[in-house]
């Protein structure tokens, strides 16, 4: 990521961000899921530095983020953390991406500052567990946990990625996936784990009234495609798979991906 490198920002809370930015213009902001950071969205920076100013982030407890202070964060906290990272680089609305639990984040933030959202797509969107039993959510929960406490973050990647990338993902995909979950910190996943068993992307959804995009890789096994037709349905919004595709789209077809998003924020901005 020499081209993108990271750079980091200070919220009016004090906490540091870290983030990297191309191009400038109307702002285009990335948000990665558990997994990942803002290595992750490479291919998006290159091609949409062309037309916005492009960042992505880190959220906290990621790459160059400080940690939130609550040991279960809620999605709130992430969205605040945004609003803090926007405010200290001086941007007013943005367009949203998230994938996976960036999705969930971006939802939040969305619920809670509507009018700073110009447009968002929520690609292979973590739903959040909070709908789930008890038992259910803490099973899930402790699976995430006990992998990190006992793998570390190389081993769990090593043991996670194959079932995040689809068939026809580009070469070199699944090493790029794993390369950047390598490099998770276990306090910020943790985190991150527990935020995403408390979470409930249809609340935090409920009278979004931005232009809305849902994509999902059709091969996508940790969140498949009839949730997120659900997440669709939800908003009134325009439901896209892509075909031979697993749970990273952005990393495994980034020109299928790319086209999407641009297609979407073009038709967004005529309608503005």
């Amino acid at each position: 990521m020499g081209e993108f490198p990271l750079k980091t920002a200070t919220t009016a809370a004090g906490l540091a961000i870290g983030y990297r930015e191309a191009g400038a213009g109307a702002a285009l902001v990335f948000l990665h899921g558990i997994g990942s950071s803002s290595e992750g969205w490479a291919a998006q920076l290159a091609q949409f530095g062309k037309t916005h100013r492009a960042i992505a982030w880190d959220a906290p407890g990621y790459g160059g983020s400080g940690d939130l202070d609550p040991l279960a964060p809620a999605a709130s906290d992430y969205a605040e953390a945004l609003a803090g990272l926007l405010d200290a680089l001086g941007i007013a609305r943005a367009a949203l991406v998230g994938n996976s639990l960036g999705a969930l984040m971006a939802a939040a933030f969305a619920r809670r500052h509507p009018g700073r959202v110009t447009a968002l797509v929520l690609s292979d969107a973590a739903a959040g567990h909070r709908t789930l039993s008890e038992e259910d959510r803490n099973e899930k929960l402790m699976q995430r946990l006990d992998d990190v406490a006992e793998l570390g973050p190389a081993g769990m990647a090593e043991k996670r990625t194959a079932r995040l990338i689809g068939p026809k993902a580009a070469p070199g995909a699944r090493q790029a996936a794993q390369r950047v979950m390598s490099k998770i910190r276990p306090k910020g996943y943790g985190q991150a784990a527990r935020m995403l068993a408390l979470g409930d992307i249809f609340a935090e959804l409920a009278g979004c009234r931005a232009p809305a995009l849902v994509v999902c890789g059709a091969e996508d096994r940790v969140t498949p495609p009839e949730g997120n037709r659900r997440i669709a349905a939800a908003l009134g919004a325009r439901f896209e798979p892509i075909e031979g595709i697993g749970h990273l789209p952005y990393v495994e077809a980034p020109e299928r991906f790319n086209a999407l998003v641009a297609a979407f924020l073009a038709q967004t901005a005529v309608a503005a």
